[in-house]
């Protein structure tokens, strides 16, 4: 079986236009699997996930996360999903830093040592930025739409082939058993 899953999703528990259950909806229309909320850890309100998951009505498999902001050289941003036991940590839109890949790979170093990373997105909303989509970029790379709102929905998602469960679903991104997939119906690398 292939999954369809969706690894940087924002709700209205930050700064996404539509709450929990409307943003699942939107993707099980789209024929997801599974989706990571990733909401802003500054703006994250307490137990927000947990209250609309209690009343949202949804097939998908729904995996917790938070995008931290860490200051390194200035601000990253970086995605941490929680499965039941494994962390994946993926750095998030380095495109949006402006900044090239070499300057991106020290920034990526000196984490390390505070925030391990596990994968990186190739994509900015969506979009591919092939600048990221490079082997000297020694990660798993990952397509996510970072949608804020029902038009982000969509444009790019990772499809693997494992059993629906969180562990099993982090573990094979951690290995790069996966394709990125985007709205155009193409699979990039």
């Amino acid at each position: 079986m292939v999954l369809k899953g969706a690894l940087h999703v924002h709700t209205s528990c930050s700064d996404g236009s539509h709450s929990v259950a409307e943003m699942l909806a939107i993707y099980a229309g789209l024929g997801f699997d599974f989706v990571a909320l990733t909401d802003h850890d500054f703006l994250l309100r307490d137990d927000c996930y947990q209250k609309a998951l209690q009343h949202a009505k949804t097939e998908l498999l729904v995996l917790e996360g938070v995008e931290l902001t860490v200051l390194e050289k200035g601000y990253l941003h970086v995605g941490r999903i929680q499965g039941d036991h494994e962390v994946l940590y993926i750095l998030n839109h380095p495109a949006d830093l402006g900044l090239p890949l070499a300057k991106v790979l020290e920034r990526i170093e000196a984490l390390r040592g505070r925030v391990p990373i596990d994968a990186v997105e190739i994509t900015s909303k969506g979009y591919l930025t092939p600048e990221f989509d490079v082997d000297a970029l020694p990660y798993p790379k990952v397509a996510t739409d970072d949608s804020h709102h029902r038009q982000g929905c969509g444009r790019a998602w990772v499809e693997l082939g494992c059993a629906l469960d969180k562990d099993a679903i982090l573990r094979a991104i951690k290995r790069g058993e996966f394709r990125n997939c985007f709205n155009t119906g193409q699979a990039a690398r």
